[in-house]
């Protein structure tokens, strides 16, 4: 119903930025609230960042908040993820997220998320 495409990953140095896009399909994409998780080697993956896109309300994890930035764009179906400040911490596989609920608050389960595009990698140096 809904497919997701991330890209926009790659190797920078700690305090270099990064802007990660996820394009998204189907016809129903406007009803899905949309999220960022990630991955490093050994770890869960978490929640970074969520946006509802009915509400326009957004969500962040505490590590990134004041460095990444959520935001949409509705007539290209895309959703970003601006990074600024990078530490080497930052480095993970980015997956972008797809997700229906009630109410207009953002959900950090990953549980919650139905649809998941492929994943891109970040890698932060020191």
């Amino acid at each position: 119903q809904v497919q997701l495409s991330e890209s926009g990953g790659g190797l920078v140095q700690a305090g270099d930025s990064l802007r990660l896009s996820c394009a998204a399909s189907g016809r129903a994409f406007s009803s899905y609230a949309m999220g960022w998780f990630r991955q490093a080697p050994g770890k869960e993956r978490e929640f970074v960042a969520g946006i509802n896109w009915s509400g326009g309300s957004t969500s962040y994890a505490d590590s990134v908040l004041g460095r990444f930035t959520i935001s949409r764009d509705n007539a290209k179906n895309t959703v970003y993820l601006q990074m600024n400040s990078l530490k080497p911490e930052d480095t993970a596989i980015y997956y972008c997220a797809a997700g229906r609920w009630l109410g207009t608050g953002v959900v950090r389960a990953a549980r919650e998320y139905d649809y998941w595009g492929q994943g891109t990698q970040v890698s932060v140096s020191s």
